[in-house]
């Protein structure tokens, strides 16, 4: 499906996803009642304000949790590339020669017109809300989500209007066809203003659950100064827009910046810590969990759960929870034998997170698994990360939907039972073991001798079968002990849009900046003293009692180096939407993701080929959605001046 871009027009009227609300006490979470949109007398009232402070945290579902979003952060990184299914939403994004970047493409639109709404709503609360009786502290949660999107859209267009129709980062309430961009220094100069009084105003505790604190200001505040510190230094010369003199002298007073905001946050956590394993930081069933600092809320209420909009077949768009879908292969193709001498489908579509809604959108590289990846074989035998990040064995489940078959036939001819282990991603280092030609020839699988579950080697990850994302999995309570009603459905489940434990990688990354290597050590090696501990391990559905953190530790280089952060980052956060901010935020992008190897589309594919990439260092930014550029009443120059240069005509 090739998605269209709306016609954003910035500031016309005060379009939102909002909800009204009720506010609760402390600890309950917010009491949403839909709304299509406010207008401007709406924010005259206490209660119309209250409504806009909880479109706030609605219209992070319109961003987060929607595959395409997450498409444009992960494909043609060296995380993601496209897979057997993917159109041209994916094809796009990889820049691998078989699509291309163009302001028309959902890469383009992104999160520009549902951002642009948000600041309108942050900048109506705070202009009205004091004079409605609303006290500082909830004022402060506008200003933090306005300097919120704005980071989003700095990061990813360049320099963008402060300027919606009625000034400077005023509220705008009539419709406005010109526009005026302004720099990058101007932009982050808001953001850092409205983050830094976030952080004065801002309770300790979230006033509900899931809401705005002074440390979840703090973390982005960190972010921000870290990023913008960057690009001052400008290492590589990457070019910016609307262009600006950068002064690369201050570079170092922000990376000052940010390792003091993220080390003042991780001495001060207030409600936030580290989950004891990183299995605990994203199984379903510890959603909401002291590491999870902000998310896009769902749950499995039908009416507020999904915006409103169910969970029945999904419709592939916001404000669902989807993403999961597009780095799922369709593993339901698999069949075997059963007992009986029938051909069932051992593994079938299933809402439980291992598993559900296959559409074989994005497939993993296979360098980020083999020798000299982030999850190489001497990584995987240590790190519990890649356990609680990938789904490697699959399970059979055919007794739930019914079918009475005691068994059916693996690898070997030796029998599978249910529950039990059909197929298994191995590491590289076992596929001399592995003899592909006896068994299951339709899949491409191999056997090991004395193993009943087929294997493929990770040195054989192909755009048609690959590691799903276990992370961010579905996870429902009612499948009352079968595959679940709702299997293709959105998730319920919360998308996590801020983690306490980024704060050590911030400030580890700006100390290495600093030439504090000590320091940055010391800060990633808590996290990868965490890694080490595991008491469950997903893949085998059993509890563990693992501790290799005195290896982990042992594993750090010496010297810690910007790409040896950016491959923690990645073990930390695979394919949650990261990848394409930090390889573009460190100007690595080019140089970590220009090729990559993969095998083919088909099922019996198995041998690796090498894909380049072609990243200008114009396409650092992505195009204005023409969508944005139909929508103003400017001369044809004007808006070719408005886009990004590498993207005009």
């Amino acid at each position: 499906m090739k998605t269209n871009n709306l016609k954003y027009i910035l500031a016309a009227g005060i379009v939102c996803c909002g909800l009204a609300s009720t506010f609760s006490s402390c600890g309950d979470v917010l009491d949403e009642q839909p709304r299509s949109q406010f207008d401007p007398t709406f924010f005259n009232t206490k209660a119309g304000i209250e409504g806009g402070l909880t479109s706030l945290y609605a219209h992070l579902r319109y961003i987060y949790g929607n595959g395409y979003y997450l498409n444009s952060l992960e494909t043609g990184t060296d995380e993601y590339t496209y897979a057997q299914s993917a159109d041209g939403n994916f094809k796009d994004a990889d820049l691998s020669g078989v699509g291309s970047m163009t302001p028309n493409n959902s890469i383009a639109g992104g999160c520009w017109g549902t951002a642009f709404a948000n600041i309108n709503t942050c900048s109506g609360i705070i202009e009205n809300g004091a004079a409605a009786g609303i006290d500082d502290a909830l004022l402060a949660e506008a200003y933090f989500f306005r300097a919120f999107d704005y980071f989003i859209l700095v990061q990813t267009y360049g320099g963008v209007p402060l300027d919606l129709g009625a000034g400077e980062l005023k509220f705008n309430t009539s419709t406005v066809r010109t526009s005026v961009r302004n720099t990058v220094p101007e932009v982050y100069a808001a953001i850092f203003a409205d983050l830094e009084k976030a952080v004065n105003d801002l309770p300790e505790n979230p006033r509900l659950t899931g809401t705005a604190t002074k440390n979840l200001a703090r973390l982005y505040l960190s972010k921000a100064y870290l990023t913008y510190a960057w690009w001052l230094e400008n290492p590589n010369n990457i070019p910016t827009y609307p262009e600006c003199t950068r002064n690369s002298g201050e570079a170092q007073s922000y990376f000052q910046k940010a390792y003091d905001t993220a080390k003042q946050a991780i001495s001060n956590p207030g409600p936030y810590a580290l989950q004891p394993t990183f299995y605990d930081v994203n199984v379903a069933t510890n959603d909401r969990n002291s590491e999870i600092m902000l998310y896009a809320d769902h749950d499995e209420d039908e009416k507020f759960g999904n915006g409103g909009s169910g969970y029945g077949w999904g419709s592939g768009g916001s404000p669902e929870n989807f993403a999961y879908w597009m780095e799922t292969w369709n593993y339901t193709e698999m069949t075997a034998k059963a007992a009986s001498g029938a051909v069932i489908n051992p593994i079938q579509r299933e809402a439980v997170q291992a598993l559900g809604r296959p559409w074989t959108r994005m497939a993993p590289v296979a360098d980020a698994f083999i020798e000299g990846g982030v999850w190489e074989d001497a990584v995987k035998a240590i790190d519990s990360r890649y356990d609680a990040t990938f789904t490697l064995r699959y399970h059979t489940n055919w007794q739930k939907a019914g079918n009475p078959e005691p068994y059916i036939f693996g690898a070997n001819g030796m029998q599978v039972g249910p529950n039990e282990v059909y197929f298994s991603w191995v590491p590289e280092s076992e596929d001399a073991n592995i003899n592909y030609t006896g068994a299951d020839g339709k899949l491409g699988f191999g056997e090991m001798a004395g193993r009943p579950d087929f294997v493929v080697a990770v040195n054989h990850i192909s755009r048609k079968k690959y590691p799903i994302n276990w992370k961010i999995g579905i996870y429902r309570t009612d499948n009352n002990g079968g595959l679940g009603s709702k299997v293709n459905g959105g998730s319920p489940r919360p998308w996590n849009v801020a983690k306490f434990s980024e704060f050590y990688l911030i400030a580890a990354e700006a100390a290495v900046k600093l030439g504090k290597n000590s320091e940055a050590k010391e800060l990633v090696n808590v996290l990868r003293a965490r890694a080490g501990k595991q008491t469950f391990s997903q893949n085998d559905n059993v509890a563990v009692s693992v501790d290799k953190s005195a290896e982990m530790v042992a594993a750090t280089p010496e010297t810690i180096t910007i790409d040896f952060i950016l491959d923690e980052r990645s073990r930390e956060f695979w394919g949650e939407g990261y990848r394409w901010f930090d390889l573009v935020r460190t100007q690595k992008w080019a140089e970590r993701a220009s090729t990559y190897r993969i095998a083919g589309s088909g099922y019996t594919d198995k041998d690796l080929e090498t894909f380049k990439r072609d990243i200008p260092a114009g396409y650092y930014l992505r195009p204005i959605p023409q969508g944005q550029l139909d929508g103003m009443e400017m001369e044809t120059a004007e808006k070719q001046a408005y886009q990004n240069p590498a993207y005009r005509n």
